[in-house]
């Protein structure tokens, strides 16, 4: 099984509960501060280890979730935060206070599908009581997990492991379902002032790895060597990969047979929600005067006067729409300005820098709340008037 990238899993509980503790025992090495003191875990912590048997996760070290006072309740929000960042939550729980705290995360885990175990820690001070260990079930049919000072920690992390779902650490093809070995795929990269200095972009790299891993070959070209390619050489590639800014002059350039698509339409079938970014797309024409729009960039980098998502998306979708539309760009992974019935539209980027369970938790209220969804390279390709021909790669 190839491993793409490391699991995320947090560990979350009251204050005092063992959770550092937990983590020392699980990784066999000081990595948290443990102390008698409520309180001590402050602003979640991010700590890359290994399990046995397995290979590298990454752990949150979140602070406690019955914090209490101003900065407290700031702590319990970033606490609260990082649970669409996860793939596998630890629910630590001691003696036998089991009620609305916990209640609360099991909700959140459910409602953003979140697989979780709960601990139950320091059984050696304290043992679980038949009453909580009932109420428990309730909220989780497994058994319950058990654990003291004395206890190996070898169950627990068998156990961690067997919970770990497989998409979090095994991601499907780029271009699988649609090149076959011996093929050619050609890749349109502009190098313009948004270019990286003496490199390529993520989704880039990605995309000649994912072609040399299926056996095909790549075929690298700046957008004023499309037509010298094609007169000099009778080479007719499978696919052309474009970045999603130069789509229209492109698609001019490359025959009506030969499919094409963007990088960042290539990373919406590959870890977005395509369905919903196809389904979305079209609402681009619906668009009215005064609705406002959102624009999720899930990385952060150096804004230029010409950044994409706060610049050139925005100009495109007025011209577009002939209105001078409001717009709301979050970077990273931001909590939203404003509620999710605020928008008319929302438009996600590619998303390279984030995990598929990052980016689905991301999309997830909108989504609730059914918002229309796009991403860049759809919006592009649609303002373009080329909407179908980039998606029909996938279909």
């Amino acid at each position: 099984m190839s491993r793409d990238r490391r699991p995320h899993i947090g560990i979350y509980g009251r204050r005092n509960s063992g959770k550092s503790t937990l983590i020392n025992s699980i990784t066999g090495q000081q990595l948290s501060v443990v102390s008698s003191i409520p309180g001590t875990t402050t602003d979640p912590v991010k700590k890359s280890i290994e399990l046995p048997q397995f290979g590298p996760v990454i752990l949150f070290d979140t602070a406690g979730i019955d914090d209490m006072g101003e900065i407290g309740y700031k702590r319990v929000e970033k606490t609260l935060e990082t649970i669409p960042l996860i793939d596998l939550a630890l629910l630590v729980v001691s003696g036998n206070r089991f009620d609305k705290p916990e209640e609360t995360l099991i909700q959140r885990f459910k409602e953003l599908d979140i697989p979780f175990l709960i601990i139950h820690n320091q059984e050696d001070r304290e043992p679980l009581n038949d009453s909580t260990a009932t109420k428990m079930a309730m909220h989780h049919p497994a058994s319950i997990l058990r654990h003291h000072h004395e206890l190996k920690t070898e169950k627990i992390i068998e156990s961690i492991i067997a919970a770990i779902p497989e998409s979090a650490y095994t991601l499907p093809s780029l271009l699988g379902r649609i090149i076959n070995p011996g093929e050619m795929v050609v890749m349109i990269t502009p190098i313009d002032e948004s270019a990286p200095e003496g490199r390529l972009i993520l989704p880039q790299v990605q995309t000649i790895r994912d072609v040399l891993d299926n056996d095909a070959v790549c075929v690298v070209l700046k957008e004023n060597q499309i037509d010298k390619f094609i007169k000099n050489t009778s080479i007719r590639p499978r696919l052309v990969v474009t970045d999603s800014q130069i789509f229209n002059t492109v698609a001019q350039k490359i025959p009506e047979d030969i499919l094409l698509t963007s990088f960042s339409i290539l990373l919406a079938n590959f870890k977005g929600d395509f369905e919903a970014y196809k389904k979305g797309t079209p609402f681009l024409s619906k668009l009215r005067k005064g609705d406002r729009v959102l624009i999720l960039e899930s990385c952060t980098h150096h804004v230029s006067c010409n950044d994409i998502g706060r610049s050139k998306l925005p100009a495109w979708i007025n011209s577009h729409t002939g209105l001078e539309l409001d717009y709301d760009v979050v970077a990273g992974l931001s909590p939203l300005p404003q509620p999710p019935k605020t928008y008319a539209m929302a438009i996600q980027c590619g998303g390279c820098m984030i995990t598929r369970k990052q980016l689905i938790s991301r999309l997830k209220p909108l989504k609730d709340h059914n918002i229309p969804l796009s991403n860049y390279g759809m919006t592009i390709a649609y303002i373009n008037g080329i909407f179908d021909r980039a998606i029909k790669p996938f279909e």
